[in-house]
Parts: C-alpha cells; sequence; structure tokens
C-alpha cells in the first residue's frame, strides 16, 4: 500500500495533515525535519508521496526531493507535492525540474490536495505497470544481445572469418532529429510524448494526475529544451523519434 510521508517543520500542520489523510483512509507518516524525512523514506519502502514544505530551516522541499531521487532504488518510483507560501515563479521552475511532481501555495485548501494525491496514486500504477514493461523490455534485449554475441563466435569457429556488422540507424541517430531530447527529464518526457499524441493540457493534467498549471510549465520546459516553436511542430517531430 502507497504511504504518504508528510514534512514540515510546523508540528501543528503535521499533525492536521496526518490526521486528515488517515481520516479518509489513506496510510501516512510525519515528521518536521528533513533529515527526519530522509530517514523515514529509506526505511519504509512502501513511501512512494512525499508531500513537503518549502521554506525549512535546514534543507528545504526543493533539495530534499532531490536528495531522495538521486538516493532511491531505480525501481522505486515517487511522486512529490511541494507546499509554497511566497515561492516565485523561479522557485516552481526549479521545483519542477528537481522532479516535484506539483505544487500548492499555503494556506492550503485540504479537499483540493486530497484530490491531488489521489491523482497522485493513479499515476504511480500506471508508471509501475510501464516501469515493470520497461523491465522486461531492457533483459529481453539483454538477452537478445547475448543470443548475437554467441551466434557470431559460433559462426566466427565454423567461417574462421570475423563478421562485418551492418551499419544500423542508432537510437542517439533518431533522437538527434528532435535536439535536446535527451536531456529532457521522464516527468518531460511523459509530457512530450502526451503531446505526440495531441492531449490538450487539461488531458495531460489528467493523464499524469498534476494540476493543469503545472502542464503549462511543463510544456514551456520541453519546447524549449527541444528548441521547438509550437506543440504541433513539437508532435509532429516526435512522431519519428519516440516509440508512443
Amino acid at each position: 500500500m502507497d504511504k504518504i510521508l508528510i514534512v514540515d517543520d510546523e508540528p501543528l500542520i503535521v499533525e492536521e495533515l496526518v490526521e486528515f489523510f488517515e481520516n479518509t483512509g489513506l496510510s501516512c507518516i510525519g515528521c518536521t525535519s528533513s533529515s527526519e524525512a530522509i530517514r523515514f523514506f529509506h526505511e519504509d519502502e512502501n513511501i512512494s508521496i512525499v508531500l513537503s514544505d518549502y521554506r525549512m530551516p535546514e534543507i528545504n522541499g526543493i533539495q530534499l526531493i532531490e536528495m531522495l531521487n538521486r538516493s532511491k532504488r531505480k525501481e522505486r518510483i515517487l511522486e512529490s507535492v511541494l507546499f509554497t507560501g511566497d515561492a516565485d515563479k523561479e522557485d516552481i521552475v526549479a521545483a519542477l525540474r528537481a522532479g516535484i511532481s506539483d505544487y500548492y501555495s499555503k494556506p492550503l485548501d485540504l479537499e483540493l490536495l486530497l484530490e491531488g494525491v489521489k491523482k497522485l496514486q493513479s499515476s504511480l500504477i500506471s508508471q509501475r505497470k510501464v516501469l515493470s514493461a520497461q523491465l522486461i523490455t531492457e533483459r529481453l534485449s539483454e538477452m537478445t544481445s547475448t543470443l548475437q554475441e554467441l551466434q557470431a563466435g559460433v559462426d566466427k569457429w565454423n567461417t574462421g572469418k570475423s563478421d562485418t556488422p551492418a551499419t544500423n540507424k542508432s537510437l542517439a541517430e533518431e533522437q538527434n532529429q528532435v535536439p535536446g531530447l535527451s536531456l529532457l527529464s521522464p516527468r518531460q518526457v511523459e509530457v512530450a510524448q502526451l503531446i505526440a499524441r495531441g492531449m490538450t493540457n487539461y488531458q495531460i493534467a489528467c493523464e499524469l494526475g498534476i494540476s493543469e498549471n503545472t502542464v503549462k510549465l511543463y510544456v514551456s520546459q520541453v519546447l524549449k529544451a527541444t528548441n521547438m516553436p509550437s506543440r504541433t511542430k513539437l508532435a509532429i517531430a516526435l512522431g519519428t523519434s519516440l516509440d508512443m
């Protein structure tokens, strides 16, 4: 069961949020410092959603999420939400670049926050399915590569000649059709893929379980990173560069 970790240096806020979410049937744990949050996160593999305040004494919310994303296992999926009381646009952009899924302004609208958390839970289910498929594909690819190497060895042994590898267009060459594609974060790639499917910002927000304003920021980042003048041209380019 997915567990929520709530981080805020104000104990009363932590207590209120923990009580609110537990009353809705969700499992959660609260703490009042980033150091505690890091310890809890690594001690409990069920923590998959982190709700964190931005302004905290030792490590701010953006730095905390960055640390958790860097230190977690590749197979562990993490969604995160930032609480902001006085953050400006630059802070929000920095948060999205750090891998934070969404943000909410203080004072918090608890019902709106609950709706957002439930969307993130749905997103976790979808991401796990995708990750499972990717892991299977990677294993199959490794097996195929090993079999090809074995076959090459057998052929070389039988003929006494070295094989001449065929010249194939590499994935890197294909990705060069859209400059900057390899620099996108996993979440930005998700947004780009949905743009390529012709989805609107509202549809993307529903699909990923984030707010429409957050989607707009992601779209802006993707267009800037790929040097595309519009989402339409990006979608056309991605149609030949991304495996949908």
